[in-house]
């Protein structure tokens, strides 16, 4: 078995080995690089649905997990021509608790460049109206353009006529890759409503699937062991159960905490116990001798 799973969050098997690494002083915590990542919201019948992806079986890391569009931030998203439109960067990098309107600027861009790049939705317009449909040749052949990094996304926008519209998003929660983690990332969450005339696809290459999916369901998939998930996707999941609609969760992102969430890992007795300071659903003891959880052998 590649990877563990109890219930259905996703473990990685050498875990355990590199938590006590981290512990006795042999292994050096990688730098986390900034990333954004946005959970799509539309409005059902049944409530609000949630876009998610599954990442492909074959990914090294969090392989067959559900996740949301999103990624790390490019160098060049903070460019200062890229256009602009909503919350001024200053309130941005206040929000997202960074030190300068660059920083704030490269991490809302990344959030949106991402969810076009992976969905091929656009939270950008010619100005407070909606971009419309981004489907056919010349929109693909541009987002190819940026997928490869041939094209920035300032350059997109001024092609295109567009300006970013940052009033679209709200941020919602940030998470911080576990400092035992090979690769690490500095992670915002962010809650946006599909724009009218607009619908997602999956574009991404790391998924195999896309789904709309009522975050209460998504959670009771998770919790049955039937969705695989990342403490994070969950969490952030259940956080929107309160919103009756995709306009309510905007209105609520006002008030969400974004206190970074590191997990702690510490080594009790021959079990590494594994947990989310204020998330204590993820707190985990995993047997140290590496046997992912869930499959431990049981007299």
């Amino acid at each position: 078995m590649a990877n563990g799973q109890a219930n259905g969050q996703w473990f990685p098997p050498d875990w355990p080995d590199r938590i006590r690494a981290l512990a006795d002083g042999t292994l050096t915590p990688a730098a986390p690089r900034r990333a954004a990542t946005v959970m799509l919201l539309r409005d059902t019948d049944a409530g609000p649905a949630v876009h998610m992806l599954r990442r492909r079986a074959s990914m090294a890391f969090a392989g067959g997990a559900y996740a949301y569009p999103g990624g790390g931030v490019d160098p060049r998203d903070d460019d200062q021509q890229v256009r602009w439109a909503g919350p001024t960067r200053a309130w941005w990098a206040d929000r997202l608790g960074v030190d300068d309107a660059a920083a704030a600027q490269a991490i809302v861009c990344a959030a949106v460049r991402e969810t076009y790049e992976e969905s091929g939705v656009l939270l950008a317009g010619p100005g407070d109206d909606s971009v419309g449909d981004t489907t056919g040749p010349g929109w693909e052949a541009d987002r190819a353009a940026l997928v490869a990094r041939e094209l920035s996304f300032a350059e997109f926008l001024d092609r295109r006529g567009l300006t970013l519209r940052s009033d679209l998003l709200g941020a919602w929660a940030r998470w911080i890759t576990p400092e035992f983690e090979p690769r690490r990332y500095d992670t915002w969450f962010f809650v946006a409503a599909l724009p009218e005339g607009q619908r997602t696809r999956n574009a991404s290459t790391e998924a195999d699937r896309t789904v709309w999916i009522r975050p209460q369901d998504a959670a009771a998939g998770y919790d049955k062991g039937e969705l695989l998930m990342m403490p994070p996707t969950v969490a952030t999941l259940r956080r929107l159960l309160p919103c009756a609609s995709a306009a309510r969760a905007l209105e609520a992102a006002g008030d969400q905490d974004l206190t970074p969430v590191l997990a702690r890992a510490r080594l009790v007795g021959d079990e590494v116990e594994l947990s989310w300071p204020g998330h204590d659903e993820f707190t985990r003891h995993v047997p140290a001798d590496g046997t992912p959880p869930g499959q431990e052998t049981r007299a």
